[in-house]
């Protein structure tokens, strides 16, 4: 097989690649990079010293000193070229210019060496993503307060001066993991401002700077804005437009309505618009305007948000009691001990792309730019099917095991699932989650089949090789590990899913040996659940893994064919990926498809509305008594 790109490689695009999926050799690497960065932290005199982020550019550390004050970190990768590093400086010169009480303060940048060092405020709390992984979507009412908060900073961006002369700041990645939450004070900081810049354009779209050029600029022509986040920035961000703060009030709206909806990204406007999220009515009609409008009635919703927020966050919004919402599709819920590391694959990606490019041309991709590795992905993609991918991304924030097959039909959308979560505190923020991709699945209207598998990545086998013309040996100690459950044995084989239900994957490039092949085949007649993937780069190959066996009295036969798939690796030629999913039975739902949710606003009169829960709840009680 020839050799494909390095980057083209990866059977997924890495958003934060576990060490557990890395070799051996470069996960040691970061590990002692991490040890290195803590040990002169503490050499430095702090202490309580931990790592809560980590990105292609750097990690985060958190740290405290002898005065009890708590300070974040951020180290750039010490093997980046120096001009990626130096963004670092440009960086802390950036976040220092604004001095508000939602943003932290700078500290110092320094150099330790050859390692560039950024030591700011750290902000109490959890980034929004991770709350929101936590808890759910957000109520109506810590959404508006939160705007209020958003609108002011972008206010203060918008007036910033220097030497006398207006120098709009664009923060340029507005997103959910870049605002700290203090659930105790409900007030946010917005943190990380790797892709700011001073504005070429103020919001009539004029030029600003010096020169009116804007700073770090060449020419008027140019651009000096950094990409951020393609899921939550706005067109024209994406394409490469002026910098302005028109930028900011995108990414602020993409913000408000990802912790609404719970979805991770802006994209699923058209089928969960702003305005079915419980939301005031005035405040989703803006914020959906925002998302989904034109050029000019964008700016009109970012004017109108701007200047009529701060009166919007007058509405008395008071905390109403939420319906406990029922999964689509059927979840299975387990009280597992232990960390686990989900990683989502996914499949057949290519019927969901309305005109093919090269693929080719992403070769050059350098590790550091993924972002526009996940801009041309998207080239091309409608926001529906962009919000679908997303959400089921987002899945792989929580720890789940399992698969997901969906068929698009002219009938409606049929989809087989074995969605396994393991920890029962969660399962609530992960029944909106998986309803979210199923209400995004429905509103996809075209044939096609979508699969993906969801493994623990501590449980990867990895084998590694000195060159690509060696075979892949295992070491005597490699096995697949497996969970048995027992099955009801009286269950109607043919509602059994096979290996080979969907067929051959044209996104699959590795071609198995057959002894694998074998194996697998006399697996599938076996009653289990799960998965095995192999994923053969130049010298290290993975074996994504997750398999239960549901008949304890074939335990032999099925341990027996694991082992010789172990001892079959050698035999494996060529780069690529191929793997085989095998869900517990069949179990479709079919479900009809859906343009758009229907309009949902917070009541006019939220208080009346509670009284009124409270007589309905009153009467169901007093009935369910006298039954």
């Amino acid at each position: 097989m020839t050799e494909a790109p390095a980057v083209l490689q990866q059977f997924y695009i890495n958003e934060d690649q576990s060490l557990y999926l890395m070799s051996h050799q470069d996960a040691q690497k970061i590990r002692d990079w991490v040890n290195l960065c803590k040990a002169q932290l503490s050499q430095l005199g702090f202490h309580d010293i931990e790592m809560i982020g980590k990105g292609a550019y750097g990690f985060v550390f958190g740290g405290t000193d002898v005065n009890g004050l708590d300070f974040v970190f951020k180290f750039s990768r010490i093997n980046l070229p120096q001009r990626i590093q130096d963004r670092l400086e440009e960086e802390a010169w950036m976040q220092s210019q604004v001095q508000h009480p939602n943003i932290p303060a700078v500290r110092e940048y320094t150099r330790l060496g050859r390692q560039s060092v950024l030591m700011m405020e750290r902000a109490r709390g959890m980034d929004l993503e991770r709350y929101a992984i936590r808890h759910g979507r957000l109520s109506p009412r810590l959404v508006v307060k939160i705007a209020a908060q958003l609108v002011d900073i972008l206010r203060a961006l918008r007036r910033h001066q220097r030497d006398g002369e207006d120098m709009p700041i664009v923060h340029g990645d507005i997103k959910p993991s870049n605002i700290v939450f203090d659930p105790d004070t409900e007030t946010i900081r917005l943190v990380d401002w790797g892709s700011s810049v001073f504005a070429q354009l103020d919001a009539n779209g004029q030029p600003v700077g010096p020169g009116q050029l804007g700073l770090f600029s060449g020419d008027s022509q140019s651009t000096n804005a950094k990409l951020g986040d393609v899921y939550f920035i706005g067109e024209d961000q994406l394409n490469g437009g002026l910098s302005s703060p028109r930028f900011d009030e995108q990414g602020a709206g993409a913000t408000l309505y990802a912790i609404a909806s719970a979805l991770p990204c802006r994209y699923g406007y058209d089928a969960i618009p702003a305005t079915a999220l419980n939301l005031p009515r005035e405040f989703a009609r803006t914020l959906q305007t925002l998302l989904a409008g034109d050029f000019k009635d964008r700016q009109r919703a970012g004017d109108y948000l701007l200047t009529q927020m701060p009166r919007m966050a007058r509405i008395v919004m008071p905390e109403l009691p939420m319906a406990e919402e029922k999964p689509q599709i059927p979840i299975w819920t387990f009280d597992r001990h232990g960390d686990m590391e989900t990683v989502v694959y996914s499949s057949r990606r290519s019927f969901l792309r309305e005109e093919q490019i090269d693929p080719y041309m992403l070769a050059r991709v350098d590790d550091v730019e993924l972002e526009k590795y996940y801009k041309n992905f998207m080239h091309g993609m409608g926001p529906t099917e962009r919000a679908f991918l997303a959400a089921v991304s987002r899945l792989g924030k929580f720890p789940i095991v399992g698969g997901l097959a969906v068929h698009w039909e002219e009938d409606g959308v049929y989809m087989d699932s074995s969605l396994n979560l393991h920890d029962p505190a969660l399962r609530a923020p992960f029944v909106q989650a998986v309803n979210n991709m199923v209400t995004l699945g429905r509103a996809i209207h075209r044939q096609g089949i979508f699969k993906c598998c969801m493994f623990d990545a501590r449980v990867t086998q990895h084998v590694e090789r000195a060159s690509p013309e060696q075979p892949f040996v295992p070491p005597p100690e490699l096995r697949i590990p497996y969970d048995i459950h027992t099955a009801p044995t009286s269950e109607d084989s043919t509602r059994n899913h096979s290996y080979f239900e969907d067929g051959d994957d044209p996104d699959e490039s590795l071609e198995l040996p057959q002894a694998i092949m074998d194996e697998i085949i006399f697996l599938n007649d076996i009653r289990h659940t799960g998965l095995i993937i192999f994923e053969s780069m130049p010298t290290h190959l993975k074996v994504h893994n997750y398999y239960v066996l549901l008949d304890p009295t074939r335990e032999k036969a099925f341990s027996g064919a694991l082992e010789r798939i172990i001892q079959a690796i050698p035999e494996i030629s060529g780069l690529g990926v191929s793997g085989f999913m095998k869900l517990p039975y069949k179990n479709t739902r079919r479900l009809s498809s859906l343009d758009q949710l229907p309009e949902r606003f917070f009541p006019r009169d939220p208080r009346a509305q509670s009284r009124a829960r409270v007589n309905v709840s009153g009467t169901q009680t007093s009935a369910q008594q006298t039954q």
